[in-house]
């Protein structure tokens, strides 16, 4: 094959540094346009996004040029920077991320999730999510690690 063809959907979570809620309902809409701007700008395609007060779901594509770490490290510098010049002062993410794969047959699903966020919350903490989806992904961790 003399072309590299690739569709790898990914499903990004991470927190603001130390689950503080630094994202107000005010900034929301103009992040999420900002981060669909730059994600497109990396060359991947955003089914979905939610920015939580306390962290962040991406539903996209991951582009064939870069891994998962290069893509969440270029997501995470540049939003941070956008927040901090938008009013967000102390602004700053959480040192690490979860990524886990989505097959084409689950895309609704899970942009039905990630659409749901604000009720899906009044009932299950944010870390809490993010152990049920460790143990979904059969991904070991060690807790001590997990938060900053």
């Amino acid at each position: 094959m003399s072309q590299s063809l690739s569709k790898v959907n990914v499903h990004i979570v991470f927190s603001t540094k130390y689950i503080q809620n630094l994202i107000s309902d005010a900034i929301r809409n103009k992040l999420h346009a900002y981060l669909i701007g730059i994600i497109a700008n990396l060359g991947s395609f955003s089914h979905e996004l939610y920015a939580n007060p306390d962290h962040l779901h991406i539903l996209c594509t991951l582009p064939r040029t870069l891994t998962s770490a290069d893509l969440v490290s270029k997501i995470k510098s540049s939003s941070s920077k956008w927040l901090k010049l938008n009013g967000v002062n102390e602004f700053g993410w959480q040192d690490g991320y979860a990524i886990f794969s989505v097959s084409a047959s689950k895309i609704e699903t899970v942009k039905s999730y990630i659409l749901n966020q604000p009720e899906h919350h009044k009932k299950v903490s944010f870390r809490d999510e993010v152990r049920l989806f460790l143990k979904e992904y059969g991904i070991e961790y060690d807790e001590k690690y997990v938060w900053d």
